[in-house]
C-alpha cells in the first residue's frame, strides 16, 4: 500500500458514520488531515444527527448533503455494536439490535449514498471484521452481521463497477482494536484483564490494533491511490487470519 499523501483526499466530501466510536473519530480526523471534507454522523455530538437504522434519517442527510455539496465523494459505514452471547443463550431481542445497527444501517448507507456516488463515481468502505471472516463460539449476532456486511459489499461493489465513472466499494475487516468496544467486551469476563492479555496473545504480532491504523486503511480505500481495488475484505489483523 502506497503512502497516503497528505493532499490525497484534497476537497472529497466523505460521509463518515459512527462519529463518536474509536474508528469513526479517527477517520474524521484522517480525512480532515488529507484535505477532505468529513462529514460526521451518529447519534449525537457530531456534524449531522443520524441514527443509521432509521431510512427517513438516511434520506434527511442525504438531501442535506446534495443541496449544501451537489455531491458526495467517499461514504465510510463505521457505525457498529458488538454483543457477547452464544446460540443458546443469546436473546432474540439483542440479535435483532446488532443485526439493525451492523447490517442494516450499512445497508441504508450504501443505498442512499449510491444516487449521489453514481454523479462522479466514488468509494464506499464498510466496517467489517475479522468476526466476519471467522467464526466465535460466543459472537453470533455479531459473526452474522459482520459476514453479511462482507458480502453486502461484494454485492455493491459489482453494481458499482458497472457505473462509470465506478463506484468502488471495499469491507475492512479489523481483530480486536484498543479502544472502548474490546473493553466492554473484557469487562463480561471473570477476569478481565486476564481477557486482554488472551485476546492479546490470540493475535500473532501480540498486540492489539489501534483505530488509527484502520482509519489509514480507510483513508487508502477512499482516495484515487486504490483505484483497482474493489470488492475486497481486507484484513488489518495481525496475522489473525493467517493461521
Amino acid at each position: 500500500m502506497k503512502e497516503t499523501r497528505v493532499d490525497s483526499l484534497k476537497d472529497k466530501i466523505i460521509l463518515v458514520t459512527g462519529a463518536a466510536g474509536a474508528v469513526g473519530a479517527s477517520v474524521i480526523a484522517g480525512v480532515r488531515a488529507a484535505g477532505g471534507v468529513a462529514i460526521s454522523t451518529d447519534l449525537k455530538g457530531a456534524d449531522m444527527t443520524l441514527d443509521v437504522t432509521s431510512e427517513a434519517d438516511w434520506q434527511r442527510v442525504v438531501a442535506d448533503i446534495r443541496q449544501r455539496h451537489g455531491r458526495l465523494d467517499g461514504v465510510v459505514n463505521a457505525a457498529g455494536i458488538v454483543a457477547i452471547g452464544s446460540i443458546e443463550k443469546l436473546d432474540f431481542t439483542t440479535w435483532r439490535r446488532v443485526l439493525s445497527i451492523n447490517l442494516d444501517g450499512t445497508f441504508l448507507g450504501c443505498k442512499y449514498a449510491f444516487p449521489l456516488l453514481k454523479e462522479r463515481g466514488g468509494s464506499i468502505v464498510n466496517l467489517s471484521s475479522v468476526s466476519g471472516l471467522v467464526g466465535g463460539h460466543n459472537l453470533a449476532a455479531y459473526n452474522a452481521s459482520k459476514g453479511g456486511v462482507s458480502l453486502l459489499t461484494k454485492s455493491v461493489a459489482l453494481l458499482g463497477a458497472r457505473n462509470k465513472p465506478p463506484i468502488r466499494c471495499n469491507a475492512v475487516c479489523p481483530a480486536f482494536l484498543e479502544g472502548p468496544m474490546v473493553d466492554d467486551i473484557a469487562k463480561t469476563a471473570r477476569d478481565p484483564q486476564g481477557a486482554m492479555e488472551k485476546m492479546s496473545a490470540e493475535i500473532p504480532l501480540g498486540r492489539m490494533g489501534k483505530p488509527s491504523e484502520v482509519a489509514a486503511l480507510c483513508l487508502y480505500l477512499l482516495s484515487d491511490q486504490s483505484a483497482f481495488i474493489t470488492g475486497t475484505d481486507l484484513p488489518i489483523d495481525g496475522g489473525l487470519t493467517a493461521r
